[in-house]
Parts: structure tokens; C-alpha cells; sequence
């Protein structure tokens, strides 16, 4: 089976085709996977627009989704079924893939199935390593999400942790703003933290109310704080700035002291969840998984404990449509099909 994957959330137009292999232990294979990327588009922003993003995504979807068949060598009677993001994100975005979807699925004959956001990041992990030992604690990690899941089967994700403020990814954003680094932020201050002092600032870790880690359970240290951190960052980038801009040293030392509060703060309670639930493996997924020390750590934490850790290839941690696809072959696995009724949600939940 083919399944044709699009994903339009927020600022970047995907497609890509997904096959199924017949082997069990790794049962899906991307046969492409085109981004049309938008960062030009609102760089000069700060951040994106939602007009902007949603006026590109009309004018990149056709060419995107035909140069994926072509790099799949497949025509559109090749295609089995679709699948598309159908939330949460920017509604206009999320407008352009949905319409375009079922269309073309209306046009075919064939099935679309809506799919969430997050769960495409979930998957996108099956994708790249096949079957991996579940249960499973899996953290999600973007510009716009900060979230722990338990996967006890194959696609059913519980929700048992989140942030209670700003994202991961929203942070690293306005850390770069302030240094002048530039949009998107989480790649630069990566960059820069390889240069510095991850101790020479002095950055507090969230606190909570919550149990002794004597006795692990899923009160407390499974949620996310992060607006602490940043306003923390601001003040002292505000204080240090009043004398003139920050040497380059400077600039290195607070992204690496910033960089190793956060990934500290991932790695630490996504572990703890995972020994609370009695997790067999941890996955990290999103965009900010393509982090480096984030990546580095938790694979280092979980070689310690025994506990393997799966990321997806750097191709797969960004918004793709490879993850769509792949999230909507899980549904079709179960049995779960959609007709053309459904709209775009930019609220969706998933395993409240």
C-alpha cells in the first residue's frame, strides 16, 4: 500500500509517499519526503504569520505533492490512500491541506484519513526504527508543544505530562530574539552553545510541588515549566546589555548555560515518567529533538539506566508529511476511517 502523506500546520508545505513493506519489524518505508520550507517568508518577522504562511502553502501545495510522487516514482493511480494534518496548527494553513486532501482523495476514489499533528510526531519514530519495546514513554517537543505520552500499544498515545506555560521551542525563540541570533531560534543557539560555559550563567531550574523521586509516580514531575527560564534570561540579558551589546564569548556562554537548563529539565522528567509508568523505552520527537545536546544526553541517560532511547532521523524531527503518512497507516492498521466530513481543527486534542 501507498499512502500520500500532506502536512501544512504552520509554515511549511510537505508531502511524501509512505509504502508498506510486509515485514513486521519495520513495517513502513518513506519513498519521499519534500519540504518546501517558508523561514524566508517570516525571518524578517521574528516569527510567522499566519496570512503569510497560509497565502505560501496555496502557492506551494501543488508542486510540493507532484515532486513527491516523482521522487516516489508513483502516479496518482498509485496512490492507495491519503493522509493529512488535520490539527491543531493555524486554521488557514490547515485549510490549504485539508481542501487540497480531500479532493483529491474525491477525485481518486480513494480514502483520506485526518490525522493529529502530534501523533505524526509520535510515529514519525516507528517510521525510522520499526517496532520498538513498549511499553513506551514518548516526549514531544516543538515550537508549540512540550509533551509526555505513554504508548502501551501500537497507536493509542495517554497523555501524562505537558507544560504549563511556554513550549520548549518558545523559549529557545525568544533567548535568540534577544541575542540578535535571528529566526528560528533553536538551531543557532544550538550552534552557539557548542562554543560556551554551560556553567558560566546562572539560570534557575522550574520547581515543583511534587513528589519525593524516592517514589516515582505521575504527580508533578511530569509537567513542563518554562516561562520561569525565560524571564529569568531576559532579566539578565537586559541587566548585561545596559553597557553595550555582548561579546561573542558572552553570547556562547548564555546559550549553553540556557540550552543546558532546558535539555536538563526534558531529560530528567521524561526518565521519571518513564520509571514511574515502567516505560521499556523512551522516543523523543519534534522539532526540537534535532537538538544536539538534547539528543547526546538522553541517549547517554538512557544507556545508564538500561532504558533505550529512539529519535527519528533529523529529516523526520521537523514538520514533515513522511509522519502524516505514517500516522495514518497506524489508523488504517486499526481499522479507524474517516469520510470527507471533516474539517480542520486548529484545537484538536489528542489523549486528554
Amino acid at each position: 500500500m501507498n499512502i500520500l502523506g500532506i502536512e501544512t500546520s504552520c509554515d511549511e508545505t510537505a508531502a511524501a509517499v509512505v509504502c508498506t513493506t510486509g515485514d513486521t519489524a519495520r513495517p513502513w518505508k518513506c519513498l519521499s519526503n519534500v519540504i518546501a520550507s517558508q523561514f524566508d517568508v517570516h525571518r524578517e518577522w521574528g516569527g510567522v504569520v499566519p496570512e503569510l504562511a497560509s497565502r505560501q502553502h496555496v502557492r506551494d501545495i501543488c508542486g510540493v505533492v507532484e515532486r513527491a510522487l516523482a521522487d516516489a516514482a508513483c502516479a496518482w493511480t498509485d496512490i492507495d490512500a491519503l493522509a493529512v494534518t488535520q490539527g491543531p496548527g493555524l486554521v488557514g494553513s490547515l485549510l490549504v491541506g485539508v481542501s487540497f486532501a480531500k479532493a483529491a482523495a474525491a477525485s481518486l476514489g480513494r480514502p483520506v484519513i485526518p490525522v493529529h499533528h502530534l501523533a505524526g510526531h509520535i510515529e514519525s519514530i516507528w517510521l525510522d526504527h520499526g517496532d520498538i519495546p513498549l511499553p513506551a514513554v514518548v516526549l514531544v517537543v516543538s515550537g508549540g508543544h512540550t509533551s509526555l505520552y505513554e504508548v502501551r500499544s501500537r497507536g493509542t498515545y495517554r497523555l501524562v505530562g505537558r507544560t504549563r506555560d511556554d513550549a520548549a521551542g518558545e523559549a529557545y525563540d525568544k533567548v535568540a530574539r534577544l541575542l540578535g541570533l535571528g529566526y528560528p531560534g533553536g538551531p543557532v543557539v544550538d550552534r552557539r552553545a557548542r562554543h560556551g560555559n554551560d556553567r558560566a550563567v546562572a539560570l534557575p531550574r522550574p520547581r515543583f510541588t511534587g513528589p519525593s523521586r524516592s517514589k516515582p509516580h505521575l504527580e508533578g514531575m511530569t509537567e513542563f515549566s518554562f516561562s520561569g527560564l525565560k524571564s529569568a534570561a531576559v532579566r539578565l540579558l537586559q541587566q548585561r546589555m545596559q553597557n553595550g551589546p555582548l561579546s561573542d564569548a558572552e553570547v556562547d556562554d548564555v546559550c549553553a548555560s540556557f540550552q543546558r537548563v532546558v535539555v536538563e529539565t526534558l531529560v530528567d522528567r521524561t526518565f521519571h515518567t518513564a520509571a514511574a509508568v515502567g516505560a521499556k523505552s523512551v522516543g523523543i520527537a519534534g522539532g526540537v529533538s534535532a537538538n544536539s545536546r538534547l539528543r547526546a544526553d538522553a541517549i547517554a541517560y538512557g544507556r545508564e539506566r538500561g532504558v533505550p532511547v529512539f529519535v527519528p532521523a533529523l529529516s523526520l524531527s521537523t514538520d514533515n508529511a513522511a509522519m502524516i503518512a505514517a500516522a495514518g497507516l497506524r489508523r488504517l492498521e486499526l481499522g479507524e476511517m474517516s469520510d470527507l466530513g471533516f474539517n480542520a481543527d486548529p484545537s484538536l486534542k489528542m489523549g486528554k
